[in-house]
């Protein structure tokens, strides 16, 4: 079943709500280069014009200042074949179904077609590759930037109003490449195509993928020699935390204003959407007052003043709160959070060495290079605020120097000597203050999602203890599979848990095939522990849903929120085998199909197939590693 036939019949291809979309040609689709004409470019290249002028095997990698980003066309790909695309993502897009069958978007999508660009006048849009610099492992790593990235256009989905950038990975060589050759291999991108569009089904917030394009004639060398691809991605924005470092790095103050202004007016909805008060004392995650306060200073809580800067910082430290709790409530391991893989939109970004965790191990890494497991599922909160920790500081002398924020002298000059200590003072207060905020925020929607997964409609306090602690607490000891049992979960109904027999008898369909596992178990007292802890939840479904329980209602919701399908490591794995060494290519098409529906109990092909890749992973499959090279 080829990508045409897909097209005709899955439901991927429609909004949610049914309706049907009507969509604009590639040609139709508003385009616009805002971050470009916003922000200073590259001065080796001031003009497209004078990168378009530039034979391509002339642009190699070089330090780039004073500069954002870059104009770079990419790389011309000979023989590219269209693997596969993401009817979701053409929606979100506003793109016509329909039209990834056009030699335009096969083109476009394979880095050979640019949309905007008038060469002969020498004018028009024209594609660019940021810069910016990251924090990797805890070590200062410099200029990093899209060394393999280049971003083609902007355009706005009339319907929706959302601006998305479209942006080709593995299309070439830029002055950000360091070392290496601006290519990806079809391995890694195969895994970000998938889960990029699994994290969105999963309603995580996310970075996108429209399509895969297999590059034949491109061989890169990595561990070995591999086939090239390119995945056409797009996102809010790839604005993230390094953009900031490589500033402060350089001590570019005015274009971290600069950047500052970009990104509430242009990524955000204006100062006016930011957050006007801190709530961390009450742990309530409140929104923006619509007062029209704007550019107005407002004094904060314990009399820190808190001006337009300190409250950009804190949007995207709540955004990233609540990224980072959904990672943790459907178990999803970045596996490089470096300040270079930190969203300042709160998007997930940059897949590398991720997984979905297999069997519940909060110590566990996708990354075979973390050691020091740096970046495990554990860590991932205090990973991400220390990243934002690194942001507080690129942004602390706009944030400390409060209500004098537009006076001319500091505008023009920086603060004052002997004002510097103050500065510093006020600044790490309300860095330490939206810390407190980020873990308020991240609190409350890790108990959110975590409720829901529960099937309850409340949350009680005693319910952090008795149901989430303790349930993790069993699934680490008997090694049970994170995701799969809250979805065996869904399908348990509350009227066979009322007895101890009955209890200890459903336990066991969280098992894996081989049994009871982990150090000192067996199997008497694995089912008596689970058996203890559906007792507790049981009997506060019962308080939520009434003494029946309303199974069939109670199921349907959990069900919306439980996914049946993962695409977890062993999936990805197999996936790439089938589609580079087997050939095959409808496989990517039906895997992509369940990733982007995983909440179905069956998706209309082969059943024995999708039950095997929504049941047990295999044992010698569980907690694979992989590493950073793509």
């Amino acid at each position: 079943m080829r990508l045409a036939q897909m097209a005709a019949h899955l439901s991927n291809g429609k909004p949610s709500n049914g309706s049907s979309y009507e969509g604009s040609t590639l040609a139709d689709l508003p385009k616009s280069w805002t971050f470009t004409s916003s922000l200073p470019a590259d001065p080796k290249f001031p003009t497209p014009a004078a990168s378009h002028k530039t034979p391509r095997q002339d642009i190699e990698p070089r330090q780039v200042k004073g500069a954002l980003y870059t104009w770079v066309r990419p790389e011309e790909a000979q023989e590219p074949e269209l693997l596969g695309i993401s009817l979701a993502g053409m929606r979100d897009l506003g793109i016509k179904e329909g039209e990834e069958k056009t030699e335009d978007f096969k083109q476009l999508v394979a880095g050979n077609k640019l949309m905007g660009w008038d060469a002969e006048k020498e004018e028009g849009g024209y594609p660019w590759a940021q810069c910016y610099g990251g924090w990797q492992f805890g070590s200062w790593a410099g200029q990093l930037g899209d060394g393999r990235a280049i971003s083609l256009f902007e355009t706005t989905n009339p319907t929706t109003k959302t601006r998305y950038e479209l942006q080709l990975k593995g299309a070439g060589i830029t002055p950000y490449s360091r070392f290496a050759d601006g290519k990806a291999v079809l391995r890694s991108s195969i895994r970000e195509f998938v889960v990029s569009e699994a994290l969105n089904a999963l309603r995580i917030p996310t970075t996108r993928a429209l399509s895969l394009t297999l590059l034949p004639r491109s061989k890169v060398r990595r561990e070995t020699i591999e086939p090239g691809a390119i995945v056409a991605r797009f996102a809010q924005s790839w604005l993230r935390i390094g953009t900031f470092d490589i500033l402060r790095a350089r001590g570019e103050r005015d274009m971290i204003r600069q950047l500052t202004t970009y990104i509430a007016e242009n990524v955000f909805d204006g100062w006016e959407s930011l957050p006007e008060r801190n709530p961390s004392e009450d742990g309530k995650d409140a929104r923006p007052l619509k007062t029209g306060v704007g550019k107005d200073e407002i004094q904060g809580p314990a009399g820190l003043e808190e001006n337009r800067v300190t409250r950009l910082y804190r949007e995207i430290v709540r955004r990233n709160a609540k990224t980072v709790a959904a990672w943790q409530a459907y178990a999803f391991t970045n596996g490089v959070l470096n300040t270079d893989n930190t969203s300042i939109f709160g998007l997930s970004i940059d897949f590398g060495p991720f997984a979905f965790l297999d069997n519940f191990d909060p110590n566990y890494t996708p990354n075979h290079d973390d050691h020091m497991l740096r970046y495990s599922y554990r860590n991932q909160p205090t990973i991400i605020w220390w990243n934002l920790v690194r942001l507080g500081e690129s942004l602390g002398e706009l944030i400390g120097v409060g209500a004098n924020i537009d006076k001319e002298e500091f505008v023009e000059k920086g603060i004052r000597q002997e004002d510097a200590d103050d500065l510093v003072s006020r600044a790490e207060a309300l860095i330490t203050r939206a810390g407190e905020e980020y873990k308020a925020v991240f609190l409350e929607e890790y108990k959110r999602l975590m409720t829901a997964r529960l099937g309850l409609k409340t949350h009680k306090e005693s319910d952090f203890e008795n149901l989430f602690s303790e349930l993790l607490d069993t699934m680490e000891e008997l090694e049970l599979d994170f995701n799969q049992f809250f979805r065996k979960l869904s399908n348990l109904k509350i009227g066979d848990l009322e007895t101890e027999e009955q209890r200890k008898s459903a336990a066991g369909v969280f098992f894996h095939h081989e049994g009871v596992t982990g150090i000192n178990n067996n199997e008497e007292s694995a089912r008596k522990r689970i058996g203890n802890w559906l007792e507790k939840w049981s009997t506060r479904v019962y308080e939520d849903w009434g003494p029946n329980g309303e199974d069939e209602a109670r199921q349907v919701e959990m069900k919306k929120v439980n996914p049946k399908f993962i695409p977890k490591s062993w999936i990805l794995d197999e996936l790439i085998k089938r589609v580079e060494k087997g050939g095959e290519r409808e496989i990517l098409d039906r895997i992509m199909h369940m990733a982007l529906n995983p909440f179905e109990e069956s998706w209309g092909w082969d059943e024995k197939e999708e039950e095997r890749f929504c049941g047990d992973v295999p044992k010698f499959d569980r907690a694979m590693q992989c590493s950073c090279s793509s």
